[in-house]
């Protein structure tokens, strides 16, 4: 049975899409859903898909609200899966602990799941309710939807640069053209994806950790991934020395040398032969592996191939209100225009300052 929108139904699922959030980059190859148990207008319990995607958000919350929850909503971000895996479906679930209504707000992409879901609780009795506040949870499960859809992850690419769109001085200094607010922003933002990657120019010339170091914060590292064709990382790099600890995915052509790849091995990092396919090869591959939200920080010529080839889903940009001049690195590689309006074109969906600089999100248009 479908039922109707009640009026505290957006304010429920905008707390389970806050809960969901939480969990972003570490419940990779699953999404992170939110769930929350309400009866009587009271929360009774919540919870989010766990690390490494078990348990299930509704497992979680069911478990905390006991034999309360018969009777009871439930507001579930994503459409409660109707498959068997390593647990039972979420959907069996919430009509065996006797759940009067659920609350959805998008449907699961996924084949095995794609309505079958809503399906099963209709039939176990429940009121079930679509599409509450759905626009903001595609947004929350875009990962989940490129992977299953597209075969990618959801791709952000982070900037960070001056008034005039430059990254570093005409020597390659960079340090630091944002502030400290704003780069603890990006330690945030790494903190909400499966992977992150850059170019061997950065990982050369910058030798980043490419972790997340916020303070009070462990174990929320993304998988570091550097396309290196020429296999150039060194074996006294950040990434290499530390591999063990955090993973390092390297993507290298075939005529690597292999001495200095067998050395890298050594040390715990992954190599990957990369064809001449390039972006879109990589990123098939990370989706298989089960990665879902990439953030790429680097450098312009990656950041450039990206923007070319129409995969950027979320657009970071850190602005500092300094001017570097013409003669400085450019935080964008060339594109290739002929025309303005051939350009990419995006729309600001978040805006705020940090510590005097301005860090903008765009999406971009005309692409779902």
């Amino acid at each position: 049975m479908t039922g109707g929108v009640l009026p505290d139904d957006a304010r429920f699922m905008r707390a389970a899409l806050a809960l969901g959030k939480d969990g972003q980059g570490q419940t990779w190859p699953n999404p992170s859903v939110g769930c929350l148990i309400v009866k009587g207008g009271r929360v009774l319990a919540g919870g989010r898909t766990q690390r490494g995607g078990r348990p299930h958000a509704e497992t979680v919350a069911l478990e905390a609200a006991g034999k309360a929850a018969r009777g009871a909503t439930a507001y579930v971000t994503l459409e409660p899966c109707a498959h068997w895996g390593r647990t039972p479906p979420c959907a069996k679930a919430l009509v065996e602990a006797g759940v009067a209504r659920v609350v959805v707000g998008c449907v699961d992409p996924d084949p095995r799941v794609d309505g079958r879901g809503l399906a099963w609780l209709e039939e176990g009795g429940i009121e079930v309710v679509t599409g509450v506040l759905e626009e903001r949870a595609q947004a929350a499960h875009l990962g989940l939807r490129r992977r299953v859809l597209d075969g990618r992850p959801m791709v952000t690419l982070k900037l960070a640069q001056s008034l005039d769109g430059r990254l570093a001085a005409r020597t390659g200094h960079s340090q630091w053209v944002t502030g400290a607010a704003a780069r603890l922003e990006a330690h945030r933002l790494r903190a909400t994806h499966d992977a992150i990657m850059v170019g061997s120019g950065t990982a050369l010339h910058d030798d980043p950790r490419l972790t997340c170091r916020l303070p009070g914060v462990l174990g929320r590292d993304p998988v570091r991934v550097v396309v290196d064709r020429r296999l150039r990382l060194p074996v006294t790099s950040a990434l290499a020395r530390t591999a063990r600890e955090v993973p390092v995915w390297v993507y290298t052509g075939g005529d690597a040398d292999p001495g200095h790849l067998e050395a890298l091995r050594a040390l715990g990092v992954e190599a990957f032969p990369l064809d001449d396919t390039g972006l879109v090869t990589v990123l098939g591959r990370l989706a298989a592996r089960g990665v879902t939200r990439l953030l790429v920080e680097g450098g312009s010529v990656l950041a450039g191939a990206f923007v070319r080839q129409g995969l950027v889903d979320r657009l970071h940009v850190a602005v500092a209100p300094t001017l570097i001049g013409g003669d400085g690195l450019p935080a964008l590689a060339a594109l290739g225009l002929d025309r303005v309006s051939d350009a990419p074109r995006f729309r600001l969906v978040d805006e705020k300052g940090l510590g005097g600089d301005a860090v903008r999100v765009y999406e971009p248009i005309g692409r779902g």
